[in-house]
Parts: structure tokens; sequence; C-alpha cells
């Protein structure tokens, strides 16, 4: 097997330049840095340590059977580039990734010449690509696999899929990604955090991706759970969740800002099985303001799933569920009451109106009346509260945020009568205390109260 390509270079002055419209910056970070690339090796089965800084140069793969393990506090950065020089870490299909981070010590991934100081803008995305992590659990695609976007498609290392419900890819928490997000083609940006048929046997917890230039964290299949993750400023969606991914999400946060982002949260899904049909509890989703045209969620093609004892604020427009009068749309779904938004909280969403909350989305149907009438009684059905939680966040102004409500009961809890999530006494992703300090970059950038 080839070996991958490691140079120790000494790193003078970096410059950067911030492309899609950001500022061109100039930084100065010294020292040695491991060059690290890939000519069809991999990484190995290697440690990549605290006391040493790295530079991906170009996409670097952990082949099937390798193991990288990333000790708590190191921090890689990746060049720039788009096209075919972009940067990112993808772990394949049967190779592992041991990156466990501590409150303290978060691994962080970030561009180069970003000092973590301020040299990159909080803002500045597409800067480089992003890590994707591949597994062997069910994916709903022929054959039950599927090629992983943000990759070139000749890359046979890009494959992802199996029947292994709880495959092992390893351990990721406490772990920063920022600034993501670069295209490698015509509508292929890469994620912050792409899951491509990740199993139930890998940890997926702590990690937050910020200013990534297109979704924040993508489920493409598979049967990971995920708990405390934060998706800030991204281009697109926070959090997507396609191709049957069955998956259980907990204290999860979604951040937009201005006028940036899509969709706080995209359900969708096509023809055959696995179901799109996760669930999800405890999660904040705060737009980018009423007066932006913005939207909180969407439920396409056949995708449901339940979001429990949620907060949803600061949006124009609420849900929608997609009814194209198809045996199989996400409307039916709903009929079939296996979608479903329970015990949540909303304020400033559609004009603060229940009925402008939940709505269908019309594929080829010009009369919908009666579907969008229906979905939107259901916002009382399922014990959802028009109040204010009371938290401190100005998408305008992301300054100083707290995440933290300051009405902790407001309604009723859902019994999820599922072990694997933790009992609660509140609604959305925090209560007392906020699991982002001290490691987020939200913290260390005092944009915390």
């Amino acid at each position: 097997m080839k070996k991958p390509k490691i140079i120790v270079l000494t790193v003078g002055v970096l410059f950067l330049i911030a492309f899609f419209g950001c500022r061109e910056s100039e930084y100065v970070i010294p020292g040695e840095f491991t060059i690290v690339s890939d000519n069809g090796g991999g990484t190995g089965t290697v440690t990549w340590t605290a006391d040493n800084k790295y530079l991906l140069d170009g996409i670097v793969f952990v082949n099937d059977g390798q193991t990288l393990t990333i000790e708590a506090g190191t921090v890689i950065r990746a060049k720039t580039g788009q096209d075919i020089n972009a940067s990112a870490l993808v772990v394949a299909r049967g190779g592992r990734i041991i990156a466990e981070g501590t409150p303290e010590s978060p691994i962080i991934f970030t561009v180069e010449g970003d000092d973590l100081q301020g040299s990159v803008p909080i803002e500045n995305n597409g800067l480089w690509g992003g890590v994707i992590i591949l597994g062997s659990a069910p994916v709903n695609a022929p054959g039950g696999e599927n090629f992983i976007e943000g990759i070139p498609e000749q890359e046979p290392r890009g494959v992802y899929g199996g029947t292994i419900v709880d495959d092992n890819s390893g351990i990721f928490k406490y772990v920063s990604i920022r600034h993501g997000g670069t295209s490698i083609g015509d509508d292929n940006e890469i994620n912050g955090l792409t899951l491509g048929g990740v199993g139930s046997g890998t940890t997926l917890e702590y990690v937050e991706v910020i200013s990534n230039r297109d979704d924040g964290f993508e489920f493409f299949g598979g049967t990971v759970n995920g708990k405390y993750l934060l998706a800030a400023f991204c281009g697109d969606d926070a959090f997507d969740f396609d191709l049957g991914y069955k998956g259980k999400c907990q204290f999860i946060v979604g951040l937009q800002s201005d006028a940036s982002g899509d969709l706080l949260f995209e359900l969708s899904d096509r023809e055959g099985l696995p179901a799109t049909r996760p669930i999800v509890a405890n999660a904040t989703f705060l737009g980018k303001g009423m007066d932006e045209d913005g939207q909180l969620g969407r439920f396409d093609n056949s995708a449901s799933g339940t979001i429990a004892n949620s907060i949803f604020l600061f949006q124009k427009d609420g849900i929608d569920i997609e009814f194209s009068n198809k045996t199989l749309d996400s409307y039916q779904q709903f009929l079939n009451g296996n979608l479903r938004v329970l015990n949540s909280v909303f304020y400033n969403v559609g004009n603060n109106s229940t009925l402008k909350i939940f709505s269908v989305y019309p594929d080829n149907v010009t009369d919908v009346t009666e579907q969008d009438a229906l979905v939107s009684s259901y916002f009382d059905t399922w014990q959802n509260v028009l109040d204010n939680p009371g938290i401190n966040y100005n998408p305008q102004n992301i300054d100083r945020m707290n995440l933290i409500p300051v009405k902790q009961n407001i309604g009723v809890l859902a019994d999820l009568e599922d072990v694997w999530f933790d009992a609660t006494d509140f609604k959305g992703a925090m209560g007392n205390s906020n699991w982002l300090i001290p490691w987020s970059i939200l913290y260390t950038d005092n944009l915390l109260e």
C-alpha cells in the first residue's frame, strides 16, 4: 500500500485570500507544519498529536482498515481552494477516526492561517472543505450503497452504505469544524460534517460546525445517534436528514444570522427503504429574524420523523410538509402518524399565528386548502405552545447571546419512551447550564453571556 505523503515545512508568513466575498487577510503563524496529502495510501494507522500543527493539502482519506487517532487539543488546518484544489478529511467506509477532545482541549478543524484569535472572522465561510465520515449502515439507495457528495465521483473510496446497523466508525467528540464548505463543482459543495451510512456504534457528541458555506450537518442514511451538536451561521441548512436516516438526536442547536442560511432543518427522501424517520428531542432552532425571508424546516418527499420538546424562534415562516398526492409523500406520513412535532415552543414564527406555523407545501398540486387546514390544526393536537421562552438572541447582532431560556417550564413534556434519550425537565437544547462552555468558539470568541 502506498504511504501517505507527509512533509514537515517551516512556515513563516501564510497568506489567506478569503474569497467568496470575504475580505483579504494576512496572518502570521510561526512554527513547523506537518503537511498531509494523500497519494492513495490514506493516512495510515497513525496518531496526530496536540504538539504538532497539521495542514491538509487536498482531500485526505482514512482508508478501509486504517485508524486515525487525534489527540485532544490538536488543531488541523486545511489549505484553501476549490474544485480539484479542495482540501478535506474523509474517513472511508471501513476506516475509523478516534477524535476525542475534552471541554478544555477540543479538537479544531479550520482553514490555514487561522490563529484561533480572530484572524479569520467568525462569519467567513467556504475557505476549505470539511469532514466526511462514511460507514456501512443502511441507506436508501439502489443496491444499498451510494456515492457521497462533496468529493470527485471517480474516487472509489467515496462509496458508503451497507447492512451493518451498529457499524462503528469511531469517536467524534468535542470537535469544532470552522469556515468550510468549499465547492468542488456545480451544486457540489462540502458540508461541515457529512455522515454517510454511519452506524449506531459510532460516538457523536459535542460537535460544532461554524460558518460552513453548505449544510452544517448532513446525515445520508445510517443510524448514528448524536448529542450536543451545534450548527451556526451556515449558508444552507443547519441540519439535513436524508436517504433513510433513522438515528436519534438530542440537545442540538441551529443558529442563523442576518440573511444567511436556508432551512434550520430539512428531512428528505426518495422512494424505497429505509425511509428517513429520525427522532429529534430538545432542539433549539433560532432563525434569521421575522424581517428576513426564511423558513424553519421542511419534510420532503416521503420523509417523516418526530421532533419533540424543542424551541423554535425568530423565523418568518414555519414548518412545511410536502403534499404531492402520492401514496408515499410526507403528507401521507403525517396522516399515518409517522410525522409529528410534539410539545414544543414557538415564538416570533409565522407572525405568531398558530395557523401559519404548520402548513402544506404543494408539489404539482393546485388546491391544498383541505390539507393545509388539517395540518395547521395540529398545533394544539400535538400540544405545542405559543410563548416567549426568553432566549436572548439577535440574529442581526450576534455579539452577545444567552441560549438558556428564562422560562424553563412552558407546557408539558412529551415522553418519547426511549431509554437512549436523557430525561429532562426543560424544552430546548439547554436547561440551567450551557454545554457549549468552555469548548465552543461561541465561548472563546466572547459571544456567549
